[in-house]
């Protein structure tokens, strides 16, 4: 298909998540309150992993910048989300949507490329331990936080790069709360179906093949730990960090699969999951942290005491 300039639709109306006042009402109670429960967490954990000198190894380095990935990630769709709760007809402009679903894929595919880092630093934890801070050093952990902010970037170029160059000269009814391809692509005035087939294997093959990839690899770590269970407090530990991770990789990477990884057609579900990645999988990682790691619990606890209620212990 070639390019086309003529662009007649200059904003999208979004459907939103209900149409009856009331249950609008209780959804922006329940959405305000987990955003507000996920930026101060969010931002306790990366202030505890910067205070903290406890905390200076490259595990909670780069939880530090999971979390950063978190508060971004929920700022995307979330605050605009609460404002349409308030307003008849949701509009977005079209280089609004454009922007929304830029940083939605550019930060949602550097939080997967950082999962797969830090499944890499648990392997060099577990299975080179005597050379893991040789392996793992500060210099080798910014440079791949870089390359994962670098390949969300270019993946979500690519997905905009396409979004772009569609004619939009018809309707203009996305039928969700924000803007993402598989809605933006299914109004387009044009046959699709080569962007989509690019879209689902940048997207959708990608989420799948790191998925599987990711569950082998701690698969692998966890049957190495079992079987030196008997080492005491530190292997059960690392255990529980793998856990941790797994829980994470597949909240995830599942809704990102059934959103992607199959043609943009339109299913009942698609707005609940949509939830669940946007909204609700942001507040899930620190939760899942901070319950199961008690050195960044204490940590987060002796901070709060320390400058916030001024308390030495």
């Amino acid at each position: 298909m070639e390019p086309v300039n003529d662009t007649t639709v200059t904003e999208f109306v979004l459907t939103g998540l209900s149409q009856t006042r009331e249950v609008q009402l209780v959804l922006f109670v329940i959405f305000l309150s987990f955003y507000l429960f996920i930026l101060p967490v969010n931002i306790l954990i990366i202030c505890t992993v910067r205070l903290d000198p406890h905390l200076s190894s490259p595990m909670y380095f780069l939880l530090a910048n999971l979390a950063f990935l978190d508060i971004w990630y929920s700022s995307i769709t979330a605050p605009k989300m609460l404002v349409d709760f308030f307003v008849e007809r949701k509009i977005i402009s079209f280089g609004g949507c454009i922007a929304q679903l830029f940083f939605l894929h550019f930060v949602g595919a550097s939080e997967m490329f950082l999962l797969t880092v830090m499944a890499f630093d648990r392997y060099a934890a577990i299975c080179r331990p005597l050379h893991y801070a040789t392996i793992m050093n500060r210099r080798l952990c910014c440079i791949l936080v870089a390359l994962s902010w670098t390949g969300g970037f270019i993946h979500s170029i690519i997905q905009v790069a396409l979004i772009v160059r569609l004619p939009f000269c018809g309707p203009n009814e996305l039928d969700n709360y924000f803007c993402d391809i598989t809605q933006v692509v299914r109004i387009a005035c044009a046959n699709t179906f080569r962007e989509e087939l690019v879209m689902i294997f940048s997207s959708g093959l990608i989420s799948v093949v790191c998925f599987i990839a990711l569950l082998m690899s701690y698969a692998f770590l966890l049957a190495m730990l079992k079987k030196h269970s008997s080492s005491g407090e530190s292997t059960s530990r690392a255990i529980s960090t793998c856990y941790s991770h797994i829980t994470i990789v597949v909240l995830m990477f599942g809704p990102s699969i059934y959103i992607y990884a199959r043609p943009f057609d339109s299913f009942s579900l698609d707005k609940v999951v949509s939830v669940f990645h946007t909204v609700i999988f942001p507040l899930l990682n620190p939760i899942i942290y901070t319950l199961r790691n008690k050195e960044i619990k204490a940590a987060m606890k002796k901070l709060v005491n320390r400058y916030i209620f001024c308390k030495e212990k």
